[in-house]
């Protein structure tokens, strides 16, 4: 009587690739993912990280930009940075441009946005018309609101038949105004990317979970707050994100329109850099004022993306499956 045992097939194991084979393979795979990345690396280590570490490098001595290096002064152009009434002026000048991009421009967007959502008709022809200055040059976008802000120009002729025998301001002359002319013209650039940001977001938002919640009686606004502003969430902080970046770095219009003045009325640390580094011939403590303000964007980036966009960093990295 044969005997017939439980055991299992040898069909039923897995076979593992052999030790030599998967080596070879893994090494392939290595290589032709090295040599994918490494024009990009070769590049971005050429145009970011070596004028970074140049920059740090010079940031450490008196020079004129002209000439070998011979004075080192270690970190005396960081501390005279530090105590300059100019560059603290216009630290404070980004810090207004990021508070004002936050509090106006992105719910401007925001509310444009949903405005336009997925029903209006002819929402194409309006998202293209707030998205067409951004593909403007700052320096066209900046000679135009030049000649608006002219004191004969097209928002002086508006002042008057809005506020007929009153002097309109003196839009770039004014130490004043000048700063929130600035941003005005900032905001008509800049205001389409967001909203086409928003738009893209919002048509991904599934329909059937708005009807849902108008069929259990929310209102428009509930809808919104409650469903689709939540969806929203991570195209939100990442335009805070860029809009926070760009602030705090922000140089063409300014330096097109206004050239940091009147009276350094709009100084950033981008214009302020310029005049000390290259007009000034002051390219060490130039550099050390470009440092100090990688270092501010660095700090700000890392932290809000470390506190803020923790969840959607996390989502988009995956681990190995069992």
């Amino acid at each position: 009587m044969q005997l017939i045992t439980g055991s299992r097939s040898t069909t039923d194991t897995p076979i593992l690739p052999q030790p030599a084979k998967f080596r070879r393979r893994r090494t392939k795979y290595i290589s032709t993912i090295v040599l994918f990345l490494l024009p990009c690396a070769v590049l971005y280590s050429i145009i970011v990280l070596f004028p970074i570490v140049q920059a740090a490098y010079y940031s450490l001595w008196s020079w004129s930009g002209l000439g070998p290096l011979t004075n080192f002064v270690g970190l005396s152009n960081f501390v005279t940075a530090l105590k300059s009434a100019t560059f603290l002026l216009a630290l404070e000048h980004n810090l207004i441009i990021l508070v004002l991009s936050l509090a106006l421009q992105l719910p401007l967007a925001l509310i444009l946005a949903l405005i336009i959502g997925k029903t209006l008709p002819g929402r194409t022809i309006f998202r293209m018309i707030f998205f067409m200055p951004y593909i403007l040059s700052d320096v066209v976008a900046g000679v135009i609101w030049l000649f608006i802000y002219q004191p004969n120009g097209l928002l002086a002729i508006v002042w008057q038949h809005l506020f007929p025998g009153s002097q309109s301001p003196l839009w770039i002359a004014d130490t004043h105004v000048v700063l929130y002319a600035i941003f005005m013209t900032m905001t008509w650039k800049y205001l389409g990317l967001s909203l086409v940001l928003y738009a893209a977001a919002i048509q991904n938002i599934p329909d059937e979970l708005v009807e849902a919640a108008r069929i259990d009686g929310a209102s428009m606004l509930q809808t919104v707050r409650h469903i689709t502003i939540p969806l929203l969430g991570s195209t939100i902080r990442l335009t805070i994100l860029l809009s926070a970046l760009g602030s705090l770095q922000y140089f063409d219009l300014i330096w097109i329109m206004t050239n940091g003045g009147p009276v350094h009325a709009t100084e950033t640390m981008a214009t302020y850099l310029m005049k000390s580094g290259f007009e000034s011939f002051a390219m060490g403590y130039g550099s050390a004022v470009g440092v100090l303000m990688f270092l501010i964007c660095l700090v700000f980036a890392l932290t809000y993306q470390r506190f803020v966009m923790s969840k959607d960093l996390a989502g988009s990295v995956t681990g190995p499956t069992a």
